[in-house]
């Protein structure tokens, strides 16, 4: 059976996007081809390294991706989800050219817009992290009777 390819998307690809394309691989990763862009993307967001750093997960040395950079290399997904919150919905960016994919949104706090101490920010960093897990694990178990293994 081939994977499914799955694409996440946020605006800056620094922080949801990444953390989800990390938990998925975590996951399903033998289920599923897992990557992340975002519109204008901007630089990974500290909170989110160490959220994941956290539960595990390295991505330090991730990059930031653009949806404009695949799109003009002709990549092709099952699954476009976007990650942005309500308040960025119109910012929100979709991947161009994705008639046959399946689009989904999931709402996401921004960890860019955090306020507090760093161990707030981190704390609420944590927060959404766990939220993606929770919700990738249910659309896992939904959709595709896949129980994974860590959750």
């Amino acid at each position: 059976m081939d994977k499914k390819k799955v694409l996440f998307v946020c605006v800056h690809n620094s922080a949801r996007s990444q953390m989800a394309e990390a938990l998925l691989k975590r996951l399903a990763g033998d289920k599923f081809e897992v990557e992340s862009a975002g519109l204008e993307p901007g630089k990974l967001n500290p909170f989110a390294v160490e959220a994941m750093k956290d539960a595990g997960i390295d991505i330090s040395g991730n990059k930031t991706k653009s949806v404009f950079d695949f799109y003009k290399q002709g990549k092709r997904y099952d699954y476009v989800i976007t990650v942005c919150d309500e308040s960025q919905a119109g910012k929100c960016p979709v991947f161009p050219g994705a008639t046959a994919t399946t689009r989904i949104h999931w709402s996401f706090d921004d960890p860019a817009g955090f306020q507090g101490t760093w161990e707030e920010k981190l704390v609420k960093t944590r927060q959404v992290r766990d939220n993606i897990k929770q919700k990738i694990t249910k659309w896992l178990r939904e959709d595709y009777q896949v129980i994974p293994s860590d959750s």
